[in-house]
């Protein structure tokens, strides 16, 4: 495995954690479940639901940050992706059951969008785009 496909693939596994981290100390430390509304159904969310949400959001990512490379446009993925955060944001606020829920949900895709839009370029990657930006040797 290169450095950069483990260095990826870490950050998957680190967004997904940090995801889990965040609902362990938002839910069953607290006492509380995350309950969402879904076809007039209550469903609770948890490990189940969020470790493959996070999965797909990772692969998803990184399809998009591989077709930019190969397109060399690269340095669009960190705007593309936090309009994709923004607008997935939809999905917990208009779902949840209750203004706490909404919150945790919130939280939870903030946690692993953010790991993902920092996480998958490479923290590199921004300091090579600010030096060809200082250089003047920038596309």
């Amino acid at each position: 495995m290169t450095k950069t496909r483990t260095g990826r693939v870490l950050t998957i596994a680190l967004a997904t954690a940090g995801s889990l981290l965040l609902w362990a100390a938002g839910a069953p430390l607290s006492g509380r479940e995350l309950l969402v509304g879904q076809g007039g159904t209550v469903t609770p969310i948890g490990p189940d639901a969020i470790v493959p949400a996070a999965v797909i959001a990772g692969v998803a990512a990184w399809v998009l940050l591989a077709m930019l490379e190969q397109a060399g446009r690269q340095r669009l993925y960190r705007p593309i992706a936090s309009v994709v955060l923004v607008l997935s944001l939809a999905g917990p606020l208009t779902a949840a059951v209750d203004p706490a829920t909404a919150l945790s949900l919130a939280g939870l895709h903030t946690t692993v969008g953010m790991a993902l839009i920092i996480g998958l370029p490479g923290l590199g990657s921004h300091a090579a785009g600010c030096k060809a930006v200082r250089t003047g040797t920038a596309r």
